[in-house]
């Protein structure tokens, strides 16, 4: 039964944040993210990482996007940090309970940035903690608040392809990058230097993309592609 438009949850920050005469832990999440998904024809729902009720969470919710934001402790997949690691263990702890949630339920997932680097560590794989210094490159991270601009290439046949084409203009502010892809998930974007940009699982909407399409408000295709399948999900 068609419910009206699908409902997408979108994980959020737990951050020192200081508004009106206010200076307190706040739940927060940049904008850009909610206007596109109401630009794509779902509805917002911003989820916490306070709960560790995943399959409750993830049962309200068509459609799943795992946003941008800290890196991933490396103790998850076997390293030491690298001085330039900066860490939320709490939240970890809740996006890879609500992914495993979501994949269990067939819920369409979209990984954004870090969301890219939890779907593909939480599936076993590991990761670069610090390209300007293993790749030599500050292009995907130029300066602190300044997105770096670039081009993908996307595989034919794959399901970012299909959404894209064959190559897209992105806007990357990132200074990991996924090492050893986790399993069942393939390789379906690069950058200019070879960095992976984009990875899926064959057969489901399981994808992630390690730009951010979110601050691109005229190019909405991923987050109306995520809202598409999670309509078919209803």
């Amino acid at each position: 039964m068609n419910r009206g438009k699908p409902v997408i949850g979108l994980t959020g920050y737990l951050e020192p944040a200081k508004f009106g005469v206010w200076e307190t832990e706040a739940v927060l999440l940049h904008r850009v993210y909610v206007d596109c998904v109401v630009a794509a024809g779902g509805l917002p729902v911003l989820l916490p990482p306070v709960s560790d009720g995943y399959e409750r969470l993830v049962s309200t919710v068509d459609g799943l996007v795992l946003t941008g934001g800290a890196d991933v402790e490396p103790a998850r997949y076997g390293q030491e940090p690298h001085p330039a690691t900066y860490v939320r263990p709490e939240r970890d702890v809740f996006e890879f309970g609500l992914f495993a949630a979501a994949r269990k339920a067939g819920k369409p997932v979209l990984g954004v940035c870090r969301g890219l680097q939890v779907m593909s560590v939480a599936l076993g794989g590991t990761l670069v903690q610090h390209l300007p210094e293993s790749a030599r490159t500050t292009e995907h991270q130029p300066a602190p608040a300044t997105f770096g601009r670039g081009t993908v290439t996307l595989a034919e046949g794959s399901r970012a392809a299909a959404i894209l084409g064959p190559e897209t203009k992105t806007l990357c502010y990132h200074h990991q990058a996924i090492d050893r892809l986790g399993t069942g998930m393939q390789a379906v974007g690069w950058s200019a230097d070879g960095t992976i940009e984009a990875a899926e699982v064959p057969g489901e909407f399981t994808m992630g993309v390690q730009w951010h399409p979110e601050q691109d408000s005229d190019d909405i295709r991923l987050f109306q592609a995520l809202v598409e399948a999670s309509k078919e999900r209803e």
